[in-house]
């Protein structure tokens, strides 16, 4: 076994998180190493939009430039296309994205893939060393961390002050750790597929909606493409399943409410078309001696709201935080990131359930409220509050919006 020299983190897993929070602190001028399993990042239909409240994010790590650079497409628009509204109406009712906060020009849409290449390649020319095609991977915290890795049939061992489990949703750090994970029942089946040659779809506008017993997003980049995603009740299993799910995915994305649907019929698909539960979760604490969780190592939120990357985001930004404000990385120094990450997850995860029950209860009676919500959120702050959370961050709209008698109003709109 080689043993290295003690540095101060060793960042387990590349993805956003961990490659950001790498890329930061060695940017602040620490040792930093980041292992990855990965050798070559590949598209398995996973977040790509930053909304805005990420990209303040992403400007605080001083890492926007970088997911430019990658392709990253700020969208200023938003469209809600629904069986409950006719087009024009939606478009005359769009939201503009580049006011929800102040000097942000909407939300990133960037792919996952080039987003977590672009921020990886960040950190190591940041300073940090970058050793992906890691094999297994042993964590011991306490008051002397270390990992021992391997990697080509040699293993490795490198003590330091923090070990950051940014392993994502299997997270082998938080199971080492004997950190508990809790998760919700899935709320919803998503699936999304990257097309191109779409060449009628607007660049700067994203769409959100609803028809029959399907929710749509549609989420824009540069050079004609998009990435498409479906969401439907749990019921449907399969649906889009087998050698003809590409074409039976674009073929249901052919919506009445949308228009011009036609344009996706002619649109060409990849091969990466999958569909995953969507549910949320979380750790019973992110934080253990030794040791801190991030992204979704330290739990999530149902994707249906599209909150993982500023969430991963935030989480890089707060860590990075409280080590520069500790000079000892205990357990205390960490106790401020975690209380806020509670309450942020909460929001988050009310903010999904209102969307889940307002936009997928596929009745009369969840057509009825969901238009009775288009029309209520626009005269009342409050009641708007879980719905712009999305955009401005669950800690930018009032607290009230996140109140079980809030939400009951909701839910009993008619």
């Amino acid at each position: 076994m080689a043993k290295a020299e003690r540095i101060d983190a060793v960042v387990v897993g590349g993805g956003i998180a961990g490659s950001a929070l790498a890329a930061a602190l060695a940017g602040d001028g620490y040792e930093v190493l980041l292992l990855e399993r990965q050798t070559v990042y590949r598209d398995k239909v996973r977040g790509e939009v930053v909304n805005c409240w990420g990209v303040v994010e992403l400007r605080r790590l001083g890492l926007e430039q970088a997911l430019l650079d990658a392709g990253g497409t700020f969208v200023n628009r938003f469209v809600g296309f629904d069986e409950t509204i006719d087009p024009e109406t939606a478009q005359e009712n769009a939201l503009h994205l580049d006011e929800m906060l102040p000097e942000i020009p909407g939300v990133l849409d960037v792919g996952h893939p080039e987003a977590c290449e672009a921020l990886a390649t960040a950190a190591e020319n940041a300073g940090a060393t970058v050793v992906r095609g890691v094999g297994e991977v042993n964590v011991t915290g306490g008051p002397n961390p270390s990992v021992r890795y391997e990697l080509d049939d040699m293993e490795y061992e490198v003590p330091c002050r923090i070990v950051v489990g940014a392993d994502g949703r299997m997270s082998t750090v938080r199971r080492q750790l004997d950190i508990a994970l809790a998760q919700t029942s899935p709320n919803s089946l998503g699936g999304g597929m990257l097309v191109e040659d779409l060449h009628d779809w607007p660049v700067n506008v994203t769409s959100i909606g609803t028809e029959g017993e399907l929710l749509y997003f549609v989420f824009p980049r540069d050079g004609a493409r998009a990435r498409l995603y479906i969401l439907h009740g749990v019921d449907q299993k399969g649906r889009f399943s087998g050698p003809t799910r590409q074409a039976d995915f674009l073929k249901a994305f052919q919506f009445r409410c949308i228009p011009g649907s036609e344009m996706f019929a002619s649109a060409t698909p990849s091969q990466s078309c999958a569909f995953y539960p969507m549910n949320d979760a979380s750790a019973a604490t992110p934080i253990a001696p030794g040791a801190v969780l991030v992204g979704d190592a330290a739990g999530w939120s149902d994707p249906v709201v599209g909150q993982g990357l500023s969430i991963a985001l935030r989480d890089a930004r707060s860590v990075r935080e409280a080590l520069r404000s500790h000079s000892s990385w205990t357990p205390e120094a960490f106790e401020a990131y975690a209380a806020e990450r509670a309450v942020r997850m909460r929001r988050i995860r009310i903010s999904g359930s209102v969307r889940t029950t307002m936009q997928m209860t596929f009745t009369p009676d969840g057509r009825a409220r969901r238009k009775a919500y288009a029309k209520a959120i626009q005269a009342d702050p409050i009641l708007a509050g879980s719905r712009m959370a999305t955009f401005q961050g669950p800690d930018q709209v009032p607290a009230e919006s996140f109140d079980p008698g809030v939400i009951k109003r909701l839910f009993a709109l008619q």
